[in-house]
């Protein structure tokens, strides 16, 4: 039997245990490590901000089991677990009860980051009394609860990602936030009576235009991804997961930082491993907020060569000129403005509508909606009146 470091914030810890605490879950990247965990293996689960231990889970089996327990994302390889120990954050044992004896916190000089034993996960513990320790930490907590104040703030904390940044010819890891998508202000619209379930109804002009982008991407032969959050949307029936073509997994070559920003990007367009177009689709919320999307995968990965575009209703074309010539857009190395183009609500219906009824979809290539696009150039010194 071996020991693993499972991680949870305190959202994901509460997510787990209201599902019933029975499946747990990893990153698709760390598929291959995941592999070497067995049945009859135990977690030892950790909270990361407010540095407690809260639990222990046996593992049962490796499961295929999809269901929705995160809200922000969906950890797709996953364990059966039955729970050996489950406390509340605040009845958790404070990894300063380790200093001095266990390995990855030797001392002082190993605060805060544990010789990077928390930074990846699953994470097999090398000393078995190390986590034989903590469990009998945790059993004691249990019987014998203590009360200690949480960090409502640290307890709510979303995690950071790792990115790479370059100075001069070093290569510097950061840490990066990547904020989760606004919520769409659905428009809902009349429909005709259906006999598919109410939930399969669920309608919006957003959602149209996604499934407007998904339907051409598959009829191009190509790969397509829409958001996380927006997989069980529906537009006319169809839900927007279940359909053609529809990729579970990214590719795995980006660090975590950049494969979090892609998969909240409304609509993507793939090509085998490779990523050939993104559509951030801005219907009731703020233009800002899809610009700042864009601008945060190039500045993650700016050698990526890919069609950006924001889709937005026709009326809102000043408001995208005005946003997306802002100095923090516009004066990047790699100005947005000349790389993400804005398509038109009416302009995209009329050109999918025009493809298909001329039966061109299959010879297109992903780069001919660059000729569709407007791009906003800011105007030059020579040119200004």
């Amino acid at each position: 039997m071996n020991y693993w470091l499972d991680l949870f914030t305190g959202t994901t810890w509460e997510e787990f245990r209201q599902s019933g605490a029975r499946i747990t879950g990893f990153r698709a990247r760390m598929r291959a490590t995941a592999h070497k965990v067995k049945p009859g293996d135990v977690f030892l689960c950790y909270l990361t901000g407010v540095m407690r231990w809260v639990g222990a889970l046996e593992v049962i089996s490796s499961t295929n089991d999809g269901s929705l327990i995160w809200k922000d994302e969906v950890f797709p390889v996953r364990f059966e677990v039955r729970p050996l120990i489950l406390l509340n954050p605040e009845h958790g044992v404070p990894m300063q009860q380790l200093r001095g004896k266990v390995a990855f916190y030797s001392g002082q000089k190993d605060e805060g980051k544990f010789k990077g034993f928390v930074r990846m996960i699953p994470n097999l513990f090398r000393k078995a009394e190390d986590a034989q320790f903590i469990f009998s930490l945790l059993r004691q907590a249990e019987i014998q609860p203590i009360a200690r104040p949480v960090d409502p703030k640290k307890l709510a904390r979303k995690p950071l990602y790792s990115a790479e940044r370059r100075k001069g010819r070093t290569t510097l890891r950061v840490a990066v936030s990547v904020p989760d998508s606004e919520e769409k202000s659905l428009e809902q619209i009349p429909v005709k009576e259906s006999s598919e379930p109410a939930e399969a109804i669920n309608t919006s002009r957003h959602t149209e235009i996604q499934h407007e982008l998904l339907s051409l991407g598959a009829e191009m032969g190509l790969d397509v991804w829409v958001a996380r959050n927006d997989r069980s949307r529906a537009w006319n029936g169809v839900v927007l997961g279940a359909m053609p073509r529809i990729i579970n997994e990214l590719p795995t070559q980006f660090n975590e930082a950049t494969n979090r920003t892609i998969e909240l990007i409304d609509v993507l367009w793939l090509r085998g491993n490779s990523i050939v177009a993104a559509f951030e689709v801005e219907s009731t919320t703020s233009i800002y907020s899809g610009l700042l999307r864009m601008s945060d995968l190039l500045a993650l990965q700016p050698n990526l060569d890919i069609k950006l575009y924001l889709v937005a209703p026709d009326d809102r074309r000043n408001k995208v000129e005005q946003e997306i010539l802002r100095p923090t857009f516009a004066l990047r190395e790699r100005p947005l403005p000349e790389v993400c183009g804005f398509i038109p609500f009416s302009k995209l219906i009329d050109t999918v509508n025009g493809i298909r009824n001329l039966g061109l979809a299959s010879s297109l290539k992903p780069d001919f909606l660059a000729k569709t696009a407007e791009f906003f150039e800011a105007e030059s010194k020579d040119s200004a009146q």
